[in-house]
Formats: structure tokens, C-alpha cells, sequence
């Protein structure tokens, strides 16, 4: 299945007694999604599957998402699959911006056919082009914006690989559903499963889980220690 930056699924249902998701709710603030494929959908992709998605938010402002997916094929095949959530993170200006966690890990550049290369020992910083996907990454990976005083953390589980992405100038102006200059202040940080595809067999599930929270920093006067952050709760 190939299929850029998108879904094929658009098309949604209230179910008003859905089945229980069993994920500790105290405190917080949630929506359970379902999606199951359609007849149209089976053209594209001939297998039966049900994923499901927790969008929960904490007192503290914090957002998790907690995905679901099983085998619902009658016929007896698995299937095979990747998986990454498409976080556009909103910053100040890109150029400002440095990525705490993803040192010396190996990652597969998309601009040069996926080849494989080792990063750097120092944190990433931005000043073309990027979209490379990490490997093995940690659970938690911090996004540093100088100009809004703030610290991003993403921690995961079950998403063992991590996308970065910022199309830079020129793909950008290119991009129907991407404004001209709308590079500078986004930056796209996935948690994804994607070197080692998923296999599930009729009946089997996977689950993976991202959080999301903002940390607020004095990170341009020196107050700010990453790495308390990434090591941190």
C-alpha cells in the first residue's frame, strides 16, 4: 500500500455504545475513535482491520493518544503494516529550533533513497531540507524552541523509530496544501514503527501510545538543562 502523506479513510460514524477500551481515564479529559474499512477501501487495501484511537488530555494540558489496531480478517491472512503519528509541531522560527534525544542514532535519509547514516553527537538543528527517520529512538525526545521559551517532550511506547520533517523553501512553495513560508514555523516529529513492519495475525493486536506535553523554559538564558527534561518523568 502506497500512499503519501495521506489516508484513505475519511468518511466517519457515531457509534453511541461503543466497545470498552480499557485504558485508565481518571482525570481526564477523552474521545475514542474507530475506524474499520469500507467496501471502498477493501479495493485498495483487501484486508479487514479495526483501529482504534484513544485522544485523551490530562489536567496538566498534556495530550495522549493511545492507538489500537487488530486483525478482523475471517480468511485467515495477515497482514502488514507501518505506522506513524503525524505531529506538526507550531515554533517560532525553524532555524531557532534544536531536537534533544536523536544523537549518534542511525536513520534512514528519504532524500537519498533511505540510505543509512549515523547523526552527530550534538543536538539537531535546522538549515535545509530534512526528513530522515530515526532508529531505536528513546522513549522521549525533546523539541527546543529558543523564541517562545518552551520545550516540547514526546514520549512514546511501542514506537520504536522516529520521523523528523520540515520541507524547507522550495518543496514547500511546491506543496498545494502548504503555504510558501509556512516552513519556518513548523516542524513535523513523528513516533512511528516503521524499519521493522508489523505483522498481525487474524485475531492479534498491536498498540502503540504517544504523550505530548509543553514544558515551559528559559532555555535562551541558560536555565534549561535538556537532558533533565528527556530523563525526567
Amino acid at each position: 500500500m502506497s500512499m503519501e502523506r495521506s489516508c484513505f479513510s475519511s468518511v466517519v460514524s457515531i457509534d453511541t455504545d461503543p466497545p470498552a477500551f480499557p485504558t485508565n481515564s481518571s482525570s481526564k479529559a477523552y474521545i475514542d475513535l474507530i475506524l474499520k474499512p469500507s467496501e471502498e477501501d477493501m479495493k485498495i487495501w483487501p484486508h479487514s482491520y479495526e483501529f482504534r484511537l484513544r485522544v485523551a488530555l490530562g489536567p496538566g494540558g498534556d495530550l495522549m493518544l493511545t492507538s489500537r489496531i487488530r486483525n478482523t480478517n475471517t480468511d485467515g491472512k495477515p497482514f502488514t503494516f507501518t505506522f506513524a503519528y503525524h505531529t506538526y509541531f507550531s515554533v517560532s522560527d525553524i532555524s531557532e529550533v534544536r531536537v534533544e534525544g536523536l544523537e549518534t542514532l542511525d536513520y534512514l535519509d528519504n532524500l537519498l533513497n533511505k540510505q543509512r547514516f549515523t547523526e552527530q553527537g550534538d543536538a539537531i538543528t535546522f538549515e535545509a531540507e530534512v526528513d530522515k527517520i530515526y532508529l531505536s529512538t528513546p522513549t522521549k525526545i525533546a523539541i527546543l524552541d529558543h523564541e517562545k521559551k518552551r520545550t516540547l517532550v514526546l514520549r512514546k511506547d511501542g514506537l520504536p523509530d522516529a520521523v523528523v520533517w520540515n520541507p524547507w523553501d522550495k518543496k514547500a512553495k511546491a506543496m498545494a496544501d502548504f503555504g510558501d513560508d509556512e516552513y519556518k514555523h513548523m516542524l513535523c516529529v513523528e513516533a512511528a514503527a516503521i524499519e521493522k513492519p508489523i505483522t498481525l495475525k487474524p485475531g492479534e493486536e498491536w498498540r502503540g501510545r504517544q504523550e505530548l506535553s509543553a514544558v515551559p523554559s528559559s532555555y535562551c538564558s541558560g536555565q534549561l538543562d535538556p537532558r533533565r527534561v528527556l530523563q525526567g518523568s
